[in-house]
């Protein structure tokens, strides 16, 4: 058996993945928790 040539990473290529979702936590967030207080009230006034 040969030994395999050494295996180099591109920067460009090698992107991570919670790099690329961090940059929209601020717009995720806020509109996330709007949602859900929307949808906690709608069951409450349905439920009353």
């Amino acid at each position: 058996m040969t030994a395999s040539p050494a295996t180099t990473h591109d920067e460009a290529a090698s992107t991570d993945a919670v790099e690329n979702v961090t940059h929209y936590i601020p717009w995720v967030i806020p509109v996330g928790g709007a949602i859900l207080i929307f949808l906690l009230a709608f069951i409450a006034v349905m439920m009353a």
